[in-house]
C-alpha cells in the first residue's frame, strides 16, 4: 500500500557509496548518544503530537526526559519542558490547550500542568505516595491517577490517609531496623518490594481554571490493586472515565491468589466512591485495557480465554454500553480469525473502525478493522509500530516506529491518503554517522519440518570471500520474538559491529507465528525449541561465510536458560554468555514471584502429578555434562531480579567453579532482570564483548 511503502523507504540506510565514505561501525558509547523517543499523543484537534524524549546523562548515571511537540503536518519539533528531571506521560486536556504530565522535579513523582504555548509548569498534586499515569475525563472537569498506598488507611479522608502514609514511610526510612514481614505472596515484583501496598485509583475534581477543587479521593479503597502490577497485563492506560464522566472502568488484578492467577477483570466504580462492580466476571482468564468509542456507545478491550496462561492469544472485544459504561449485551471478539495477539489499539473518530497492532513474523504491523464489515487489513506492514494515537477530528494517526536500522521515532500519517505527514528527527545526526548493515530474513526447517524464521546481520565491512565468527542470540520470554526493532539492551547492530555475523532465531514459543507455535514451548523448553535452534545452527554452519570453529551464543531470561541448556547438551560453541537465566526449575518455582508462569508451563506445582515436567528439561539435573563439553561461560545475574532470582546464577557459577570450567560471574546489586542504569549498561557491554573476544576472535579470515 502507498503509506506502507513510504514508511519502509524512510527506514532504509543511505546508498552504499555514501556509507563507505561517511559511515563507521557502531560503538558502545553510541548506544547512549541516542535519544529515547516514546509515548506520542495527538492533540484532540490534531495539529500537534506531544511525545517524550529521554536523554542519557552518563555522569549522573540516569536518563532524564522532557516533553516535545511536533506538528502532525510536518515541520520542526520544539521542546516544551526542560526540567532536567523526568517529565513523562503527556496527556492532552480535552480542549487541547494544556498537557497533564508526571514529573519528579519536586522530588517524587507528581502531576503537573503546562500550557501548550509554554510558560512555567504548575504542580497539581502533592501526594506523599506519589501520583502517576493520569488521564482526563471527557469534559475536562476531573482527572484520575494511580498511587500506591497502604490499604489500611485507604478508607479515610485524603488528608488523614495521606498523613498516615507519609508517617509510615518516614518511620521506615529513619528506623535502623530494615526487617520486612510477609504474610502472603506477591510481596515483591520484578525489581522491588511491594511492602503490602496497593495500587489505587484516585480522582481529583478541577475548577474552571484547572486548579484542584478539594482533595483527591481514593475511589478503590481496600486490600486490592486497581491497576495492573504486571506489565504482562498492562497496555499503558489501563483505566478510563465513562462517557458521562461519572464512573471509572479499570483493569483490576485478581482479588485472591494473585501470585498464581491471571484472572484480571474490568471493573467499574463511581468517581465519587462507592461499590466496585466486576463487568467481566464470566471470563476466568485475563481482561483489560478498556477504551470507549468516541461516540460513547461502545467499549473495546483485550481478553484471553485460557486461565493461568499469560501468553494466551489476546483478542479484541467490543460491546455496546450506556453512557455510564454499563454493558448492554455480551462482548464479541472482533479478531477471532486473526491468529496473533492484539497489543495496542485505538478508535478512529467515526467510532466504526479500530486500529491495532499485532505481531506478524518478526514485525509489528498496524491493522485496520472495520466494525461494519468485519474486514481486517494491514495498514502498515513493516518494522515495529506501537503507541497508536488519534485526535478527535482525524484522520491523522500518530505512532512510534522502530526497526533494526533506526531507534523509535514518531510518525504521523493521513489515514485517508496514506501520506506521511511528519516524523521526529531526534536521532538523525547520530544515525548519519553509523554504518548499520541491512538485516536478512531466512527460513529454516526446524523440529518436525516446521519452518523457523531467523534474522541474520553481517558486520560492517563484510567480505563474503572470508569466513566470519558467529554469535547466536536467543531471545527471552520464551513467548517473545526477535522483532525488526531497536533495543538499548541487546542491540544486534552493536554486536555485529564488533566483527561478528549475528543470527537471531525465532524458534518454537516465539510470538507472531500463530498461537500453536507459541503454545508448543510450554512444558517443552529443551525439546522442539532446542531442536529448532540447533537446526538454525546447522543452517549457519553451511554458509560459506561462517567460520564453524568460531561460534558463540548468548541470551537473557529464557535465552539465558537456553545457554545453560546448550552447556549441558552441545559443545558446538566456544563460549556461552548467560544473563539472568534459569538453571534449576525447582528453585526457580520456589523463588520467582509470578507463579502462574511456572505452573502453566509445567502443568502444576512441583509436588503435583506433573512432577516429571520439572525434571525433564532442568539444566541442573544434567550438570555432569558440563565436564564433558567444558564450555567457558560468562554469567550475569542481579540482586534485584525477582523474576529469575539470583540463586539461579549462583548455582550455575558454583557448579562451573567446582568443576574447574573457565567461568566468570558479574553481579549488579542495584539492577533487576535487566541492566538499566547507564554506567552499569556501559560496563555490561564492555565486559560481554571483552569475554566474547577472548574466546571467539572477531573479524573475517
Amino acid at each position: 500500500m502507498r503509506h506502507s511503502a513510504v514508511l519502509v523507504a524512510l527506514l532504509l540506510p543511505l546508498p552504499v557509496a555514501a556509507q563507505e565514505k561517511t559511515r563507521r561501525p557502531m560503538r558502545v558509547d553510541d548506544l547512549f548518544r541516542f535519544q529515547r523517543v516514546s509515548d506520542p499523543r495527538v492533540r484532540p484537534v490534531g495539529s500537534l503530537v506531544a511525545y517524550v524524549v529521554g536523554t542519557v546523562d552518563m555522569d549522573a548515571n540516569k536518563v532524564t526526559s522532557s516533553i516535545w511537540l511536533l506538528p502532525t503536518a510536518g515541520g520542526e519539533a520544539r521542546q516544551l519542558t526542560n526540567s532536567g528531571k523526568s517529565d513523562r506521560h503527556p496527556r492532552w486536556s480535552p480542549d487541547g490547550r494544556h498537557i497533564l504530565f508526571e514529573s519528579n522535579r519536586s522530588g517524587d513523582s507528581q502531576l503537573w500542568l503546562i500550557g501548550v504555548d509554554g510558560g512555567e509548569a504548575r504542580q497539581l498534586t502533592k501526594v506523599s505516595t506519589s501520583a502517576r499515569n493520569a488521564l482526563w475525563s471527557r469534559d475536562g472537569k476531573r482527572i484520575a491517577f494511580v498511587s500506591a498506598v497502604w490499604p489500611e488507611f485507604s478508607s479515610k479522608l485524603f488528608k488523614e490517609s495521606d498523613a498516615l502514609n507519609k508517617k509510615r514511610s518516614d518511620e521506615r526510612a529513619k528506623s535502623p531496623i530494615k526487617a520486612r514481614v510477609f504474610t502472603k505472596l506477591f510481596f515483591r515484583h520484578w525489581d522491588e518490594y511491594v511492602e503490602d501496598k496497593r495500587q489505587h485509583l484516585f480522582v481529583l475534581d478541577l475548577t474552571e481554571g484547572l486548579h484542584a477543587k478539594g482533595e483527591p479521593r481514593d475511589v478503590t479503597p481496600g486490600d486490592r490493586d486497581a491497576d495492573p502490577t504486571s506489565s504482562t497485563f498492562s497496555m499503558g492506560d489501563d483505566f478510563t472515565f465513562s462517557p458521562d464522566g461519572e464512573y471509572l472502568l479499570f483493569t483490576a488484578p485478581p482479588e485472591k491468589n494473585e501470585a498464581w492467577s491471571t484472572n484480571y477483570d474490568i471493573c467499574r466504580v463511581p468517581v465519587k466512591g462507592g461499590k466496585i462492580e466486576c463487568l467481566t466476571k464470566d471470563n476466568p482468564a485475563a481482561d483489560g485495557s478498556p477504551r470507549f468509542s468516541p461516540d460513547g456507545k461502545q467499549l473495546a478491550f483485550r481478553a484471553q480465554k485460557r486461565a493461568g496462561f499469560e501468553a494466551d492469544r489476546w483478542q479484541l472485544y467490543v460491546i455496546r454500553v450506556d453512557p455510564s459504561g454499563s454493558f448492554q449485551d455480551k462482548p464479541r471478539s472482533v479478531t477471532a480469525d486473526l491468529d496473533s495477539s492484539v497489543e495496542d489499539f485505538v478508535w478512529t473518530p467515526s467510532s466504526d473502525t479500530l486500529l491495532f497492532t499485532a505481531e506478524a513474523a518478526g514485525h509489528l504491523p498496524i491493522y485496520q478493522l472495520s466494525l461494519n464489515t468485519g474486514k481486517v487489513r494491514k495498514l502498515i506492514a513493516a518494522a515495529t509500530n506501537s503507541s497508536l494515537s488519534m485526535g478527535d477530528e482525524g484522520p491523522v494517526l500518530s505512532f512510534s516506529q522502530a526497526s533494526f536500522l533506526s531507534p523509535p521515532s514518531v510518525h504521523s500519517i493521513d489515514l485517508d491518503t496514506g501520506k506521511l505527514l511528519g516524523r521526529s528527527k531526534q536521532n538523525a545526526a547520530v544515525l548519519a554517522e553509523l554504518d548499520l548493515p541491512k538485516v536478512e530474513s531466512v527460513t529454516v526447517k526446524g523440529a518436525d519440518d516446521v519452518p523457523m524464521q531467523m534474522w541474520i546481520l553481517k558486520p560492517p565491512g563484510f567480505d563474503p570471500a572470508k569466513k566470519w565468527p558467529l554469535v547466536y542470540l536467543v531471545h527471552g520470554g520464551p513467548q517473545g520474538a526477535w522483532m525488526d526493532a531497536w533495543s538499548y539492551r541487546w542491540n544486534p547492530q552493536l554486536w555485529a559491529a564488533q566483527g561478528y555475523v549475528v543470527a537471531l532465531p525465532n524458534p518454537r514459543g516465539s510470538t507472531g507465528f500463530g498461537q500453536k507455535y507459541v503454545d508448543e514451548i510450554s512444558g517443552d523448553w529443551g525439546g522442539k525449541c532446542y531442536q529448532d535452534l540447533m537446526a538454525g545452527v546447522a543452517y549457519l554452519e553451511k554458509q560459506p561465510y561462517v567460520d564453524a570453529q568460531r561460534m558463540a551464543a548468548a541470551g537473557a531470561s529464557f535465552g539465558g536458560y537456553m545457554m545453560n541448556w546448550f552447556a549441558v547438551n552441545t559443545g558446538k560453541f566456544k563460549t556461552l554468555i548467560t544473563h539472568c537465566g534459569v538453571w534449576n526449575f525447582d528453585s526457580m518455582y520456589a523463588t520467582t514471584e509470578e507463579l502462574w508462569f511456572d505452573e502453566w508451563d509445567h502443568g502444576g506445582v512441583p509436588w503435583g502429578k506433573n512432577r516429571a515436567s520439572y525434571e525433564k528439561y532442568s539444566p541442573h539435573r544434567f550438570a555432569k555434562n558440563l565436564a564433558k563439553h567444558r564450555t567457558p561461560m560468562l554469567i550475569i545475574h542481579n540482586d534485584l531480579d525477582f523474576r529469575v532470582p539470583i540463586s539461579e546464577g549462583v548455582q550455575l557459577f558454583t557448579t562451573l567453579q567446582r568443576m574447574g570450567i573457565p567461568s566468570r560471574m558479574i553481579n549488579f546489586p542495584d539492577e533487576g532482570h535487566w541492566v538499566l542504569r547507564p554506567q552499569n549498561s556501559r560496563y555490561w557491554h564492555r565486559e560481554v564483548f571483552a569475554w566474547l573476544k577472548k574466546y571467539v576472535a572477531p573479524g573475517g579470515r
